[in-house]
């Protein structure tokens, strides 16, 4: 092999080890550059999701379910925390919960509690720990309450204390018919009171 060839080889074999160290290098630098920009919208996107995803579902905040009851009367509930459920979609857990119910007599009764569930194709509701409920200057404290809109009645049980103008009372459980507008009072223990209050014509619990 004479000279001339030997040179042109060499020439030629540098510049294909040219041509492939430029094309790794700029390839290598692009291919970083694409999925460090891909790693930190996706990274965004995937923390936002975990943050708003629990076992159960997805976390939402500060919501608000408002319309009507089948009686007719409006009602809004407000939550700072609610959680969907994966397998009923139907069913909403939440906490901090606080709901209003406006009846046609223009009286407004409002319920609430650190924890509850609802129901947003039956629009029933539950309320538990911590309940209080407020009614035309009557204060209400207990366990738990059930809002049941087919039946039009709030059950609620559990330590029940009413504190109104006449005084203070204690009971297990207290029904509150909605469409009656009346009271019934019952308890298990025979120092304790059992009675009916129709509230359409007393705006305080007498007992």
């Amino acid at each position: 092999m004479n000279r001339k060839k030997k040179v042109r080889i060499i020439q030629l074999s540098l510049l294909i080890v040219g041509t492939l160290i430029i094309f790794l290098t700029y390839y290598g630098k692009n291919e970083n550059f694409d999925e460090q920009i891909i790693s930190k919208e996706s990274q965004k996107k995937i923390e936002e999701r975990l943050a708003n995803q629990t076992q159960d579902g997805d976390v939402f905040y500060n919501i608000e379910y408002s319309g009507l009851d089948l009686a007719g009367n409006r009602y809004i509930l407000k939550s700072k925390e609610a959680i969907n459920n994966k397998t009923n979609e139907e069913i909403i857990k939440m906490k901090f919960v606080e709901a209003n119910f406006f009846f046609k007599d223009d009286t407004i009764l409002r319920v609430k509690s650190d924890n509850g569930i609802y129901n947003n194709k039956t629009l029933d509701m539950t309320f538990v720990d911590n309940v209080e409920a407020f009614y035309e200057g009557n204060e209400l404290f207990a366990l738990k309450a059930e809002y049941s809109n087919s039946k039009s009645f709030l059950n609620i049980t559990g330590n029940v204390k009413v504190k109104s103008n006449q005084g203070t009372m204690v009971a297990d459980s207290l029904l509150f018919d909605i469409k009656k507008q009346t009271l019934n009072i019952a308890s298990l223990d025979d120092d304790k009171i059992n009675a009916s209050v129709n509230l359409k014509w007393k705006k305080d619990l007498e007992f």
